[in-house]
């Protein structure tokens, strides 16, 4: 694969496709696995047939890739090919027939309501990145937020008269999404420890620092769940993304309409959102059988 064509293709990973940096870091890895394959086969990317995608395919399981990441892979790959036909370096799409992995569905671990408030109950709130982190989960918790979101968020994008912060998702699409009474009232109690803070400049409407005055990393928060839950005895393995679905379950649980938990996740498609009713899926009955006309009919 060419130094320029390799340039290309990432510019329309950003721009057009709109993937985050680390997004399109992994799709050109995974290429580049392809490119090597396509020199020990004598054939170039551009010349790649059906078959060689096959043979390719095939070594991954070989190599005891599994069917998810094999799936990832060639996601990425028909990606590129999407993106060679539009530049018109090729007229046939190699990949149009290739197929992915069957993946049986993987249902997201949840905490429950009281595991949660055990994990915030574990923060000391009299140090002063423990009132932060305790205002941070609550947040995560209360909006269902991508730590990339919450890492993100910004003061100016909290509307605390309205209950309402505006969160910047995936693609740059924006929405706005209700915040608790509780979370509000945790970033209020946060702020005076945050404006203590020298702030590096170009983080000064970011909500969450760390104690040098830039905004906290991804692995920061990962850690900070990580060590929390493990003072509160959670025997789970979570991540910032269990606090995601957990919000999302509740909902679910609790009545919420479908297309609503869609709008506050920032789900493209409502066929994302749907993982959670096989989560809830006993609540959903006893919510049709409870609610629908028909099912009351006869007793």
């Amino acid at each position: 694969m060419t130094e320029n064509l390799t340039e290309k293709y990432k510019i329309y990973l950003n721009l057009e496709k709109s993937l985050s940096n680390n997004s399109t870091e992994a799709y050109l890895q995974d290429l580049t696995k392809l490119a090597d394959f396509a020199v020990s086969e004598n054939t170039t990317l551009e010349n790649i047939t059906l078959k060689d995608l096959q043979q390719f395919v095939s070594q991954l399981r070989d190599l005891g890739i599994g069917p998810r990441s094999q799936a990832r892979i060639i996601s990425g790959i028909k990606s590129f090919y999407r993106f060679l036909i539009l530049e018109k370096i090729i007229e046939r799409d190699p990949t149009e027939l290739l197929e992915a992995p069957k993946i049986g569905l993987k249902l997201p671990d949840v905490l429950t309501l009281e595991e949660i408030d055990s994990i915030l109950a574990s923060i000391d709130q009299s140090l002063p990145e423990g009132q932060r982190n305790h205002a941070m989960l609550e947040v995560l918790y209360s909006c269902g937020l991508r730590v990339s979101e919450l890492i993100t968020l910004k003061i100016s994008d909290i509307y605390f008269d309205e209950g309402f912060i505006r969160v910047e998702g995936k693609g740059s699409k924006q929405r706005l999404v209700p915040i608790s009474n509780l979370a509000l009232k945790e970033i209020r109690k946060y702020l005076p420890i945050r404006n203590e803070i020298k702030i590096q400049r170009g983080y000064e409407d970011i909500l969450f620092q760390t104690k040098r005055g830039r905004g906290l990393s991804r692995i920061t928060v990962f850690h900070i769940i990580k060590v929390q839950a493990e003072i509160a005895g959670i025997k789970k393995i979570i991540s910032p993304h269990t606090f995601r679905h957990s919000f999302a379950t509740h909902l679910l649980e609790r009545g919420a309409n479908l297309r609503a938990i869609q709008q506050m996740l920032g789900h493209e498609k409502i066929t994302t959102t749907e993982i959670y009713t096989h989560i809830g899926k006993e609540h959903l009955r006893e919510t049709i059988m409870n609610s629908h006309p028909r099912y009351n009919k006869i007793k």
